[in-house]
């Protein structure tokens, strides 16, 4: 399974992907789940994808394809999109597609094929815009009043999202706040594993401003998981019935 999750907040784009992959519980890769569109100084877009591997490199090298074509244009290409509500719907369509494609293939062998995609990124001139793109090829964005989005196993790394991240939070306490997200996932389900990949882009950056990769073991994660604990230890024998 997977776990990725972004937000959008005044100051910029945080995100963060686990890189487990499983088909079965003697079945476990690694693959990366995050990717970056850019042109820097003109635009960034990031993608990060759930859901079976088939659908979603299949997705990605069309995308890819498309930037690499000599004819393309704004309604085939990312790279030449004149929006982000654009380069979602491109997103979408492609993979809309794919997941038909790959589903009609696997029909009689009653295989599931599906996948979603968390797309972020921002173009010169434009404002930064996140969008979680479905299965179907649809999407919402994310707004204020909700600035993060979630794909793969989200529910055991949503509540200190919704308690503590608010578009104002600053980029190192949103760093925090998605790692801290991703701890409690670990914690409570093994199909989502290290490493994890964590990028920033910062407001009118137009290029990606930081990239991580955090391995197993790593000593900043650990101390980090160790002091949360404590604090929810301490924090709960506080709490007065």
């Amino acid at each position: 399974m997977t776990y990725c999750v972004g937000l959008k907040l005044n100051a910029g784009l945080v995100l963060l992907s686990d890189t487990r992959t499983n088909a079965g519980l003697d079945n476990i890769a690694c693959y990366r789940k995050m990717f970056f569109f850019q042109n820097p100084g003109e635009r960034v877009i990031a993608i990060m994808t759930a859901g079976s591997l088939s659908v979603t490199q299949t997705a990605l090298a069309r995308l890819e394809e498309a930037t690499q074509d000599e004819m393309a244009d704004e309604t085939t290409s990312i790279l030449h999109a004149h929006t982000m509500l654009q380069v979602a719907t491109i997103i979408g369509d492609t993979l809309s597609r794919t997941r038909r494609e790959i589903a009609e293939q696997c029909r009689e062998l009653r295989q599931q094929a599906s996948a979603s995609m968390i797309v972020a990124g921002q173009r010169a001139g434009g404002d930064m815009r996140m969008f979680l793109i479905y299965p179907e090829g649809n999407f919402i964005e994310a707004t204020e009043d909700t600035p993060f989005l979630q794909i793969g196993e989200h529910k055991y790394g949503k509540p200190i999202l919704d308690r503590v991240v608010t578009p104002e939070t600053n980029l190192a306490d949103a760093q925090k706040a998605v790692l801290l997200s991703m701890d409690s996932t670990l914690r409570s389900n093994l199909s989502v594993g290290m490493p994890l990949d964590l990028a920033v882009i910062e407001r009118d950056a137009c290029a990606v401003s930081a990239r991580r990769r955090i391995q197993e073991g790593d000593p900043d994660f650990m101390e980090m998981s160790a002091a949360w604990s404590a604090a929810l230890r301490d924090s709960f024998g506080k709490v007065a019935i």
